[in-house]
């Protein structure tokens, strides 16, 4: 029965769900069910049970699949895409995340990031690249040890305001700015600005010169 939806756009898929088709709900949700444990899967960093997010995934997506609006938004997997990043993301706050634990800093900072367009692939970078003043300055020659890891702590926990902890813990993800500015529900020029003033800080832990 799905088959006969393959063809068809999503956004008109939710039209005939809004007319009474209600086998859509499903198709739907088992569409886009790799989207949502690829979001688990990345924000997993951040703490709470990877099955637990995913549940909170799907959540978002049921939600997405009430709420979208052709006339209002975009496209339905872009909506959909940011109703499961935010559901996830506030699961994660509810729940008492971890603080950001010294070995997911370590791992963190060496691990790909999106670019700025917030694409995967010739472009990746990784944290520590990114706060490299130094082109030619080659991450992997960086040793991060535990002392300096902890540095990294004090700095996150005593030195970033809220939104900028909110602002790192997506970026750890690799999300770009932009995402990152949807899923907080901020401009990008302040959530922008607020990953510089990140960068900033870490560039001092890291000794190199902003």
């Amino acid at each position: 029965m799905y088959k006969d939806y393959d063809n068809i756009s999503d956004e008109e898929l939710i039209l005939r769900l809004r007319e009474g088709e209600e086998s859509i709900t499903d198709y739907i949700m088992d569409k886009y069910k790799n989207l949502v444990r690829s979001k688990a899967k990345s924000m997993y960093i951040l703490g709470a049970d990877n099955e637990d997010l995913i549940q909170e995934g799907m959540i978002g997506l049921f939600k997405a699949i009430r709420d979208f609006d052709s006339g209002r938004d975009a496209s339905f997997y872009t909506f959909a895409d940011l109703c499961i990043s935010r559901q996830i993301y506030t699961a994660v706050k509810a729940s008492g995340r971890q603080k950001h634990m010294p070995l997911n800093t370590y791992i963190s900072l060496y691990s790909n990031m999106a670019d700025e367009d917030g694409e995967k692939g010739g472009n990746e970078v990784s944290l520590v690249n990114a706060l490299s003043s130094k082109d030619e300055q080659n991450p992997e020659e960086l040793l991060i040890d535990r002392e300096n890891v902890e540095d990294i702590e004090r700095v996150i926990e005593s030195q970033l305001s809220v939104f900028e902890k909110q602002v790192l813990d997506l970026y750890i993800t690799g999300m770009s700015y932009s995402q990152i500015a949807k899923v907080l529900g901020k401009d990008e020029k302040s959530t922008d600005n607020a990953l510089q003033r990140i960068k900033g800080k870490l560039r001092k832990v890291l000794g190199k010169d902003c």
